[in-house]
């Protein structure tokens, strides 16, 4: 039985009696239990929040950055990146895709998952029927920190692949500013005309950013026929 083993038992009983209310370090110790298995991890999981700022930082952090950091390695490295992608794809997972949506708040709960810890540009399509039905979501691209090119082309398969009617564009800025840009109107107002032709209606475009989220549409920046 190892010098720390008692410990790791208590964590551990510690954290399923009350996961909610687990304190940050010690939810990075007890993660960093499976990446060094005979080692203190308290003190490393300390580092870490110091190092990077927040249990998001060490997340969001590059497999790179945190192996810069002494005591961790690639297995660590490995065990960070899985954990941010399964949360993630968890919350991807748990939005139903039978809800009708009818507006911004309606379209927030569904879209926010996929911008989930995105350290790039994105953009994905919200695709609904005629009763806003939704029918599903399609990653229509990803760029650097600083933009992302939109293909009007794959938007628009992305629609008609699902025989969507009315669609919702959104995309994510990693500025920390969701205050559209002047290039972001004018691409909405482009592919309104666009998708128009093809009998697809652009129903809001959305700016995500971090827990925050801009509606073009209802902050006057976009108008629809429907307004």
């Amino acid at each position: 039985m190892g010098a720390h083993d008692g410990h790791r038992s208590r964590l551990k009983t510690e954290f399923l009696a009350r996961p909610d209310s687990f304190p940050d370090h010690k939810l990075l110790e007890l993660l960093l239990f499976y990446a060094n298995p005979r080692s203190d991890t308290n003190p490393l999981a300390h580092t870490l929040l110091e190092q990077f700022g927040s249990l998001a930082g060490v997340l969001d952090a590059t497999p790179e950055q945190l192996q810069k950091v002494p005591g961790v390695g690639t297995h660590a490295a490995v065990l960070f990146k899985a954990a941010k992608e399964l949360s993630g794809r968890y919350l991807a997972g748990r939005t139903r895709m039978d809800v009708v949506a009818q507006g911004s708040r309606d379209y927030y709960p569904i879209l926010r998952p996929y911008f989930f810890g995105a350290r790039n540009e994105q953009v994905y399509l919200l695709c609904m029927d005629g009763k806003q039905k939704v029918l599903g979501v399609r990653k229509i691209g990803e760029g650097n920190v600083n933009a992302v090119a939109v293909t009007t082309r794959l938007i628009v398969e992305a629609a008609l692949s699902l025989n969507a009617v009315r669609v919702v564009l959104s995309h994510n800025h990693v500025s920390g500013l969701a205050f559209p840009s002047e290039d972001d109107i004018a691409t909405t107002y482009s592919l309104q005309g666009i998708l128009g032709q093809v009998g697809v209606t652009l129903c809001d475009h959305l700016v995500f950013v971090d827990d925050d989220m801009v509606s073009l549409r209802d902050s006057g920046f976009y108008k629809t026929e429907e307004a």
